[in-house]
Protein backbone atom coordinates (compact mmCIF):
# COMPACT_ATOMS: atom_id res chain seq x y z
CA UNK A 1 0.00 0.00 0.00
CA UNK A 2 2.81 2.27 0.69
CA UNK A 3 4.90 1.43 -2.59
CA UNK A 4 1.41 3.07 -4.59
CA UNK A 5 1.21 6.21 -2.60
CA UNK A 6 4.94 6.78 -2.91
CA UNK A 7 4.47 6.68 -6.84
CA UNK A 8 1.71 9.14 -6.31
CA UNK A 9 3.54 11.67 -4.49
CA UNK A 10 6.53 11.34 -6.43
CA UNK A 11 4.86 11.96 -9.47
CA UNK A 12 3.29 14.73 -7.70
CA UNK A 13 6.78 16.25 -6.69
CA UNK A 14 7.95 16.05 -10.49
CA UNK A 15 5.51 18.03 -11.66
CA UNK A 16 5.36 20.74 -9.30
CA UNK A 17 8.74 21.25 -9.16
CA UNK A 18 9.09 20.78 -13.55
CA UNK A 19 6.88 24.07 -13.83
CA UNK A 20 8.67 26.23 -10.85
CA UNK A 21 11.83 25.34 -13.14
CA UNK A 22 10.42 25.88 -16.64
CA UNK A 23 8.06 28.58 -16.53
CA UNK A 24 10.29 31.06 -18.05
CA UNK A 25 10.61 28.66 -21.40
CA UNK A 26 7.31 27.34 -21.38
CA UNK A 27 5.68 31.17 -21.35
CA UNK A 28 8.13 31.97 -24.15
CA UNK A 29 7.33 29.24 -26.11
CA UNK A 30 3.43 30.35 -25.81
CA UNK A 31 4.06 33.74 -26.01
CA UNK A 32 2.37 34.30 -22.50
CA UNK A 33 1.73 37.56 -20.78
CA UNK A 34 2.95 37.87 -16.80
CA UNK A 35 -0.48 37.36 -15.47
CA UNK A 36 -1.01 34.15 -18.20
CA UNK A 37 2.49 33.28 -16.98
CA UNK A 38 1.74 32.87 -13.07
CA UNK A 39 -1.98 31.40 -14.38
CA UNK A 40 0.36 28.21 -15.25
CA UNK A 41 0.97 27.61 -11.33
CA UNK A 42 -2.43 29.14 -10.30
CA UNK A 43 -4.61 26.92 -12.73
CA UNK A 44 -3.20 23.54 -11.34
CA UNK A 45 -3.85 24.99 -7.51
CA UNK A 46 -7.74 26.53 -8.22
CA UNK A 47 -8.28 22.60 -9.90
CA UNK A 48 -6.94 20.90 -6.44
CA UNK A 49 -8.35 22.84 -4.77
CA UNK A 50 -12.30 23.59 -5.33
CA UNK A 51 -12.15 19.58 -5.69
CA UNK A 52 -10.19 18.76 -2.65
CA UNK A 53 -13.64 18.82 -0.05
CA UNK A 54 -15.80 17.44 -3.41
CA UNK A 55 -12.98 14.29 -3.95
CA UNK A 56 -13.19 14.01 0.21
CA UNK A 57 -17.06 13.52 0.67
CA UNK A 58 -16.86 10.92 -2.47
CA UNK A 59 -14.11 9.49 -1.03
CA UNK A 60 -16.24 8.31 2.30
CA UNK A 61 -19.09 7.50 0.18
CA UNK A 62 -17.45 5.20 -2.26
CA UNK A 63 -14.07 4.50 -0.95
CA UNK A 64 -10.52 6.11 -0.89
CA UNK A 65 -8.74 3.72 -2.98
CA UNK A 66 -11.39 3.90 -5.69
CA UNK A 67 -10.79 7.70 -5.90
CA UNK A 68 -7.39 7.51 -5.35
CA UNK A 69 -6.92 5.15 -8.52
CA UNK A 70 -9.25 7.37 -10.74
CA UNK A 71 -7.25 10.44 -9.47
CA UNK A 72 -4.29 8.32 -11.23
CA UNK A 73 -5.67 8.48 -14.78
CA UNK A 74 -7.17 11.79 -14.71
CA UNK A 75 -3.78 13.71 -13.74
CA UNK A 76 -1.93 11.26 -16.11
CA UNK A 77 -5.03 12.73 -19.38
CA UNK A 78 -4.22 16.15 -17.87
CA UNK A 79 -0.80 15.73 -18.33
CA UNK A 80 -1.16 14.58 -21.71
CA UNK A 81 -3.63 17.86 -22.59
CA UNK A 82 -0.90 20.27 -20.83
CA UNK A 83 2.33 18.93 -23.01
CA UNK A 84 0.31 18.81 -26.12
CA UNK A 85 -1.50 22.69 -25.50
CA UNK A 86 -1.05 25.32 -28.32
CA UNK A 87 -1.32 28.56 -26.87
CA UNK A 88 -1.90 29.85 -22.96
CA UNK A 89 -5.27 29.33 -22.58
CA UNK A 90 -5.71 25.75 -23.41
CA UNK A 91 -2.77 25.18 -21.35
CA UNK A 92 -4.77 27.06 -18.09
CA UNK A 93 -7.35 24.25 -18.74
CA UNK A 94 -5.51 21.37 -19.10
CA UNK A 95 -3.14 22.58 -15.93
CA UNK A 96 -6.78 22.56 -13.77
CA UNK A 97 -7.62 19.24 -15.14
CA UNK A 98 -4.43 18.01 -13.77
CA UNK A 99 -5.53 19.93 -10.45
CA UNK A 100 -8.28 18.09 -10.27
CA UNK A 101 -6.40 14.55 -10.77
CA UNK A 102 -3.91 15.52 -8.34
CA UNK A 103 -7.21 16.25 -5.67
CA UNK A 104 -7.71 12.50 -5.52
CA UNK A 105 -4.39 12.06 -5.14
CA UNK A 106 -3.38 14.28 -2.51
CA UNK A 107 -6.54 14.54 -0.57
CA UNK A 108 -6.25 10.61 0.05
CA UNK A 109 -2.53 9.60 0.39
CA UNK A 110 -2.66 10.32 4.16
CA UNK A 111 -5.99 8.88 4.73
CA UNK A 112 -4.88 5.77 3.14
CA UNK A 113 -1.38 6.06 5.06
CA UNK A 114 -3.86 6.59 8.15
CA UNK A 115 -6.11 3.67 7.81
CA UNK A 116 -3.17 1.08 7.30
CA UNK A 117 -0.60 2.37 9.97
CA UNK A 118 -1.33 2.52 13.47
CA UNK A 119 -0.58 5.39 15.22
CA UNK A 120 2.69 4.31 16.63
CA UNK A 121 4.27 4.16 13.32
CA UNK A 122 1.93 6.71 11.59
CA UNK A 123 4.96 9.62 11.60
CA UNK A 124 7.43 6.99 10.36
CA UNK A 125 5.11 6.02 7.06
CA UNK A 126 4.13 9.61 6.71
CA UNK A 127 8.02 10.41 6.92
CA UNK A 128 8.79 8.03 4.29
CA UNK A 129 5.62 9.76 2.24
CA UNK A 130 7.23 12.74 2.23
CA UNK A 131 10.53 11.72 1.57
CA UNK A 132 9.22 9.95 -1.79
CA UNK A 133 7.60 13.37 -2.67
CA UNK A 134 10.86 15.05 -1.70
CA UNK A 135 12.81 13.28 -4.28
CA UNK A 136 10.62 14.11 -7.03
CA UNK A 137 10.99 17.06 -6.51
CA UNK A 138 14.75 16.17 -6.93
CA UNK A 139 14.16 14.88 -9.91
CA UNK A 140 12.29 17.37 -11.38
CA UNK A 141 14.48 20.30 -10.73
CA UNK A 142 17.34 17.78 -12.33
CA UNK A 143 14.75 16.52 -15.24
CA UNK A 144 13.42 19.97 -16.00
CA UNK A 145 16.52 21.22 -17.05
CA UNK A 146 17.90 18.10 -18.78
CA UNK A 147 14.77 18.06 -20.67
CA UNK A 148 14.87 21.74 -21.79
CA UNK A 149 18.58 21.21 -22.84
CA UNK A 150 17.77 18.63 -25.62
CA UNK A 151 13.78 18.47 -25.84
CA UNK A 152 10.78 20.72 -26.59
CA UNK A 153 9.02 22.04 -23.60
CA UNK A 154 6.02 19.66 -23.33
CA UNK A 155 8.39 16.94 -22.58
CA UNK A 156 8.22 18.72 -19.30
CA UNK A 157 4.35 17.09 -18.97
CA UNK A 158 5.01 14.14 -21.42
CA UNK A 159 7.51 12.51 -18.91
CA UNK A 160 4.09 12.39 -16.39
CA UNK A 161 2.51 10.05 -18.91
CA UNK A 162 4.39 6.85 -18.11
CA UNK A 163 4.53 7.02 -14.15
CA UNK A 164 0.63 7.83 -13.91
CA UNK A 165 0.25 4.48 -15.99
CA UNK A 166 2.19 2.62 -13.97
CA UNK A 167 0.59 4.14 -10.83
CA UNK A 168 -2.92 3.83 -12.15
CA UNK A 169 -1.94 -0.43 -12.85
CA UNK A 170 -0.43 -0.88 -9.51
CA UNK A 171 -3.55 1.22 -7.37
CA UNK A 172 -6.49 -1.25 -9.03
CA UNK A 173 -3.63 -4.07 -8.20
CA UNK A 174 -2.57 -3.39 -4.67
CA UNK A 175 -4.45 -1.08 -2.93
CA UNK A 176 -7.82 -2.21 -0.89
CA UNK A 177 -10.18 -0.74 1.32
CA UNK A 178 -8.91 -0.77 4.56
CA UNK A 179 -11.78 2.10 6.14
CA UNK A 180 -15.34 2.52 6.52
CA UNK A 181 -16.90 4.61 4.47
CA UNK A 182 -21.07 6.52 4.50
CA UNK A 183 -22.73 4.55 1.59
CA UNK A 184 -26.33 6.37 2.81
CA UNK A 185 -25.20 9.73 2.81
CA UNK A 186 -25.87 12.02 -0.42
CA UNK A 187 -23.57 14.69 -1.70
CA UNK A 188 -24.00 18.20 -0.51
CA UNK A 189 -24.16 19.70 -3.76
CA UNK A 190 -25.17 22.89 -2.35
CA UNK A 191 -22.15 23.07 0.11
CA UNK A 192 -19.22 22.45 -2.91
CA UNK A 193 -20.93 24.83 -5.16
CA UNK A 194 -20.74 27.45 -2.43
CA UNK A 195 -17.43 26.63 -1.28
CA UNK A 196 -16.43 26.62 -5.13
CA UNK A 197 -17.40 30.06 -5.68
CA UNK A 198 -15.80 31.08 -2.49
CA UNK A 199 -12.33 29.52 -3.04
CA UNK A 200 -12.52 30.49 -6.54
CA UNK A 201 -13.38 34.20 -5.91
CA UNK A 202 -11.13 34.43 -3.39
CA UNK A 203 -8.14 33.31 -6.00
CA UNK A 204 -9.41 36.02 -8.05
CA UNK A 205 -9.29 38.70 -5.86
CA UNK A 206 -6.05 38.00 -5.03
CA UNK A 207 -4.59 37.59 -8.46
CA UNK A 208 -6.72 40.91 -9.64
CA UNK A 209 -4.88 42.69 -6.24
CA UNK A 210 -1.52 41.18 -7.00
CA UNK A 211 -1.19 42.44 -10.86
CA UNK A 212 -3.27 45.07 -10.84
CA UNK A 213 -5.00 43.73 -13.74
CA UNK A 214 -8.91 44.60 -13.26
CA UNK A 215 -10.81 47.51 -11.84
CA UNK A 216 -10.26 48.55 -8.03
CA UNK A 217 -13.92 48.22 -8.33
CA UNK A 218 -14.13 44.55 -9.53
CA UNK A 219 -11.65 43.92 -7.09
CA UNK A 220 -13.61 44.84 -4.12
CA UNK A 221 -16.45 43.21 -5.63
CA UNK A 222 -14.82 40.37 -6.45
CA UNK A 223 -13.66 39.86 -2.53
CA UNK A 224 -17.26 40.80 -1.08
CA UNK A 225 -18.18 37.73 -3.04
CA UNK A 226 -15.91 35.67 -1.64
CA UNK A 227 -16.83 36.72 1.75
CA UNK A 228 -20.42 36.00 1.33
CA UNK A 229 -19.99 32.46 -0.49
CA UNK A 230 -18.19 31.63 2.58
CA UNK A 231 -20.87 32.63 5.16
CA UNK A 232 -23.38 30.76 3.05
CA UNK A 233 -21.15 27.71 3.09
CA UNK A 234 -20.71 27.79 6.72
CA UNK A 235 -24.13 28.33 7.46
CA UNK A 236 -25.19 25.90 4.49
CA UNK A 237 -22.84 23.02 6.46
CA UNK A 238 -24.30 23.65 10.06
CA UNK A 239 -28.11 23.16 9.28
CA UNK A 240 -27.55 20.36 6.95
CA UNK A 241 -27.48 16.68 8.14
CA UNK A 242 -25.08 16.07 5.87
CA UNK A 243 -22.17 18.47 5.52
CA UNK A 244 -19.26 18.09 2.75
CA UNK A 245 -17.45 19.78 5.70
CA UNK A 246 -17.91 18.34 8.73
CA UNK A 247 -17.11 21.69 10.82
CA UNK A 248 -17.42 19.70 14.29
CA UNK A 249 -13.62 18.47 13.12
CA UNK A 250 -12.06 21.99 14.51
CA UNK A 251 -13.28 21.46 17.57
CA UNK A 252 -10.45 19.10 18.20
CA UNK A 253 -7.65 21.59 18.87
CA UNK A 254 -4.84 19.31 17.69
CA UNK A 255 -6.33 19.72 14.14
CA UNK A 256 -6.72 22.96 14.01
CA UNK A 257 -3.79 24.22 15.36
CA UNK A 258 -1.90 21.31 12.75
CA UNK A 259 -3.93 22.91 10.07
CA UNK A 260 -3.68 26.82 10.91
CA UNK A 261 0.42 26.33 11.67
CA UNK A 262 0.78 24.37 7.67
CA UNK A 263 -1.06 27.22 5.86
CA UNK A 264 0.62 30.07 7.49
CA UNK A 265 3.64 28.00 6.71
CA UNK A 266 3.02 27.43 3.11
CA UNK A 267 1.89 31.42 3.00
CA UNK A 268 5.51 32.02 4.43
CA UNK A 269 7.25 29.52 2.28
CA UNK A 270 5.01 28.49 -0.89
CA UNK A 271 6.31 31.06 -3.64
CA UNK A 272 9.99 30.71 -2.33
CA UNK A 273 11.43 28.49 -4.75
CA UNK A 274 9.33 29.65 -7.40
CA UNK A 275 10.48 33.37 -6.62
CA UNK A 276 14.37 31.59 -6.37
CA UNK A 277 14.19 29.88 -9.78
CA UNK A 278 13.13 33.04 -11.68
CA UNK A 279 15.93 35.60 -9.86
CA UNK A 280 18.99 33.05 -11.24
CA UNK A 281 16.90 32.28 -14.44
CA UNK A 282 16.21 35.82 -15.31
CA UNK A 283 18.49 37.73 -13.12
CA UNK A 284 21.93 35.64 -12.54
CA UNK A 285 21.55 34.07 -15.87
CA UNK A 286 21.46 30.54 -15.02
CA UNK A 287 19.80 27.96 -17.23
CA UNK A 288 17.17 26.04 -16.34
CA UNK A 289 19.42 23.00 -15.72
CA UNK A 290 21.63 25.33 -13.46
CA UNK A 291 18.79 26.73 -11.81
CA UNK A 292 17.45 23.04 -11.09
CA UNK A 293 20.64 22.20 -9.43
CA UNK A 294 21.01 25.43 -7.84
CA UNK A 295 17.61 24.61 -5.95
CA UNK A 296 19.15 20.94 -5.12
CA UNK A 297 20.54 21.81 -1.66
CA UNK A 298 16.75 23.15 -0.20
CA UNK A 299 16.26 19.10 -0.50
CA UNK A 300 18.87 17.84 0.68
CA UNK A 301 18.27 19.25 3.91
CA UNK A 302 14.98 18.09 3.61
CA UNK A 303 15.86 14.52 2.99
CA UNK A 304 18.11 14.75 6.08
CA UNK A 305 15.49 16.28 8.26
CA UNK A 306 12.66 14.47 6.97
CA UNK A 307 12.95 10.62 7.87
CA UNK A 308 14.53 11.58 11.31
CA UNK A 309 11.69 13.58 12.61
CA UNK A 310 8.71 11.75 11.71
CA UNK A 311 10.43 8.69 13.36
CA UNK A 312 11.24 10.74 16.20
CA UNK A 313 7.92 12.01 16.39
CA UNK A 314 6.30 8.90 17.24
CA UNK A 315 8.90 8.59 20.25
CA UNK A 316 9.12 11.92 21.72
CA UNK A 317 6.11 13.47 20.61
CA UNK A 318 5.41 16.28 17.66
CA UNK A 319 5.63 19.53 19.66
CA UNK A 320 9.31 19.25 20.06
CA UNK A 321 9.57 19.11 15.73
CA UNK A 322 6.52 21.24 14.58
CA UNK A 323 7.68 24.33 16.49
CA UNK A 324 11.23 24.03 16.36
CA UNK A 325 10.95 22.83 12.32
CA UNK A 326 9.22 26.47 12.03
CA UNK A 327 12.07 28.13 14.36
CA UNK A 328 14.55 27.02 12.17
CA UNK A 329 12.49 27.96 8.74
CA UNK A 330 11.83 31.41 10.25
CA UNK A 331 15.78 31.53 10.62
CA UNK A 332 16.58 30.92 6.68
CA UNK A 333 13.79 33.31 5.64
CA UNK A 334 15.46 36.50 7.96
CA UNK A 335 19.13 35.39 6.82
CA UNK A 336 17.69 35.73 3.13
CA UNK A 337 16.48 39.11 3.89
CA UNK A 338 20.21 39.98 4.38
CA UNK A 339 21.34 38.73 1.05
CA UNK A 340 22.65 41.02 -1.54
CA UNK A 341 23.08 41.09 -5.17
CA UNK A 342 26.60 40.28 -5.03
CA UNK A 343 25.88 36.91 -2.47
CA UNK A 344 27.71 33.99 -3.01
CA UNK A 345 26.00 31.18 -4.15
CA UNK A 346 27.64 29.06 -1.29
CA UNK A 347 25.88 31.34 1.25
CA UNK A 348 22.25 30.48 -0.93
CA UNK A 349 23.30 26.77 -1.04
CA UNK A 350 23.82 27.25 3.21
CA UNK A 351 20.58 28.72 3.53
CA UNK A 352 18.56 26.94 1.31
CA UNK A 353 20.28 23.60 3.40
CA UNK A 354 19.17 25.18 6.32
CA UNK A 355 15.07 26.03 4.75
CA UNK A 356 15.21 22.72 4.28
CA UNK A 357 15.96 20.75 7.41
CA UNK A 358 13.34 23.19 8.86
CA UNK A 359 10.58 22.14 6.56
CA UNK A 360 11.88 18.44 7.42
CA UNK A 361 11.64 18.98 10.70
CA UNK A 362 8.27 20.55 10.12
CA UNK A 363 6.17 18.72 7.57
CA UNK A 364 6.08 14.75 8.55
CA UNK A 365 5.35 15.12 12.58
CA UNK A 366 2.86 18.35 11.44
CA UNK A 367 0.90 16.10 8.97
CA UNK A 368 0.76 12.95 11.51
CA UNK A 369 -0.54 15.37 14.50
CA UNK A 370 -3.42 16.27 12.36
CA UNK A 371 -4.26 12.95 10.61
CA UNK A 372 -3.94 11.38 13.96
CA UNK A 373 -6.23 13.45 15.67
CA UNK A 374 -9.28 12.60 13.81
CA UNK A 375 -11.46 9.65 14.06
CA UNK A 376 -9.98 7.01 11.45
CA UNK A 377 -13.85 7.19 9.71
CA UNK A 378 -13.48 10.88 9.04
CA UNK A 379 -10.05 10.99 7.43
CA UNK A 380 -11.20 11.62 3.91
CA UNK A 381 -12.47 14.47 4.94
CA UNK A 382 -9.64 15.66 7.52
CA UNK A 383 -7.22 14.91 4.75
CA UNK A 384 -9.00 17.28 2.35
CA UNK A 385 -9.44 20.01 4.70
CA UNK A 386 -5.91 19.80 5.50
CA UNK A 387 -5.16 19.79 1.66
CA UNK A 388 -7.32 22.70 1.53
CA UNK A 389 -5.84 24.82 3.81
CA UNK A 390 -2.38 23.87 2.66
CA UNK A 391 -3.53 25.39 -0.97
CA UNK A 392 -5.32 27.95 0.17
CA UNK A 393 -1.67 29.42 1.60
CA UNK A 394 0.44 28.49 -1.04
CA UNK A 395 -2.03 30.41 -3.55
CA UNK A 396 -1.88 33.38 -1.00
CA UNK A 397 2.43 33.50 -0.97
CA UNK A 398 2.57 32.89 -5.00
CA UNK A 399 -0.33 36.70 -5.01
CA UNK A 400 1.56 38.40 -2.20
CA UNK A 401 5.21 37.86 -3.28
CA UNK A 402 4.24 40.08 -6.33
CA UNK A 403 2.02 42.58 -4.37
CA UNK A 404 5.12 43.02 -2.03
CA UNK A 405 7.31 43.35 -4.90
CA UNK A 406 5.47 45.75 -6.47
CA UNK A 407 6.32 48.37 -3.41
CA UNK A 408 9.83 48.13 -4.08
CA UNK A 409 10.50 47.22 -7.68
CA UNK A 410 8.48 49.10 -11.09
CA UNK A 411 5.93 46.98 -11.96
CA UNK A 412 7.30 47.71 -15.64
CA UNK A 413 10.56 45.56 -14.49
CA UNK A 414 8.46 42.95 -12.79
CA UNK A 415 6.18 41.93 -15.33
CA UNK A 416 9.54 41.55 -17.57
CA UNK A 417 10.79 39.26 -15.34
CA UNK A 418 7.80 37.10 -14.76
CA UNK A 419 6.41 36.88 -18.17
CA UNK A 420 9.71 35.87 -19.54
CA UNK A 421 9.08 36.52 -22.92
CA UNK A 422 12.31 37.66 -23.88
CA UNK A 423 15.14 37.54 -20.70
CA UNK A 424 16.99 40.90 -21.61
CA UNK A 425 20.06 41.90 -20.25
CA UNK A 426 19.40 43.58 -16.63
CA UNK A 427 21.14 46.50 -15.76
CA UNK A 428 23.44 46.77 -11.71
CA UNK A 429 20.36 49.03 -11.01
CA UNK A 430 17.81 46.83 -11.63
CA UNK A 431 19.45 44.01 -9.90
CA UNK A 432 19.82 46.42 -7.13
CA UNK A 433 15.82 47.14 -7.14
CA UNK A 434 15.15 43.69 -7.66
CA UNK A 435 17.09 42.29 -5.04
CA UNK A 436 15.99 45.50 -2.53
CA UNK A 437 12.10 43.61 -3.40
CA UNK A 438 13.75 40.31 -2.36
CA UNK A 439 14.92 41.38 0.79
CA UNK A 440 11.65 43.16 1.66
CA UNK A 441 9.47 40.03 1.06
CA UNK A 442 11.96 37.93 2.82
CA UNK A 443 11.12 39.65 5.75
CA UNK A 444 7.66 39.71 5.47
CA UNK A 445 7.51 36.46 5.28
CA UNK A 446 9.91 35.90 8.05
CA UNK A 447 7.34 37.91 10.06
CA UNK A 448 4.34 35.84 8.78
CA UNK A 449 6.11 32.84 9.62
CA UNK A 450 6.66 33.43 13.12
CA UNK A 451 3.26 33.80 13.51
CA UNK A 452 2.77 30.30 12.78
CA UNK A 453 4.47 29.67 16.32
CA UNK A 454 1.16 30.07 17.91
CA UNK A 455 -0.58 27.45 16.60
CA UNK A 456 1.57 24.86 16.90
CA UNK A 457 2.01 25.56 20.57
CA UNK A 458 -1.48 25.65 21.26
CA UNK A 459 -2.42 22.40 19.47
CA UNK A 460 -1.98 20.78 22.74
CA UNK A 461 -1.99 17.59 23.87
CA UNK A 462 -4.34 15.09 21.79
CA UNK A 463 -7.70 14.18 23.17
CA UNK A 464 -8.33 10.40 22.61
CA UNK A 465 -11.73 9.98 20.38
CA UNK A 466 -13.35 6.93 20.32
CA UNK A 467 -16.07 7.38 17.94
CA UNK A 468 -16.50 9.79 14.76
CA UNK A 469 -16.64 13.61 15.15
CA UNK A 470 -20.07 14.31 14.13
CA UNK A 471 -22.80 16.68 13.63
CA UNK A 472 -25.76 16.03 16.38
CA UNK A 473 -28.19 14.69 13.59
CA UNK A 474 -25.40 11.98 12.69
CA UNK A 475 -25.95 8.32 13.95
CA UNK A 476 -23.51 4.95 13.40
CA UNK A 477 -25.38 3.28 11.75
CA UNK A 478 -24.62 5.51 8.93
CA UNK A 479 -21.01 3.87 8.89
CA UNK A 480 -20.25 0.45 7.66
CA UNK A 481 -16.88 -1.55 6.80
CA UNK A 482 -16.06 -1.96 3.36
Amino acid sequence: MLTVTTVGVLMSGIDGRIVIVGLPTVAAALHADAEQAIWFTQAYTIGSTIALLFIGRISDMFGRVKVYSVGFTVFTIGSFLTASSGDPNAFIAARILQGLGSSALFANSAAIIADAFPVTQLGTALGINQTAFRAGAIGGLTLSGLILAVLNWRYLFYINIPIGIFGTFWAYRRLHEVGKRERTAPMDWRGFLSFTLFITSLLLALTFAAYGSADIRVTIGVSILSAASLAVFVHLETHTEYPLLDLSLLRIREFTGGCLAQMINSIAWGAFLLVISLYLQLVQGYSPLQAGIALLPFDFGFLIAGPLSGHYSDKFGVMPFTTGGLVVISASLYLFSRAAVTTSYPYIAALLVVGGLGTGLFASPNMSSIMGSVPPARRAVASALRATFFNVGYTISVNAVILLMTFRVPYSLLTEVISSIVPTAISASQRAAFAGGLNFVYLVLFVVNTTAFIPSLLRGKRVPVKTSVRGPSEVDHHMEPD
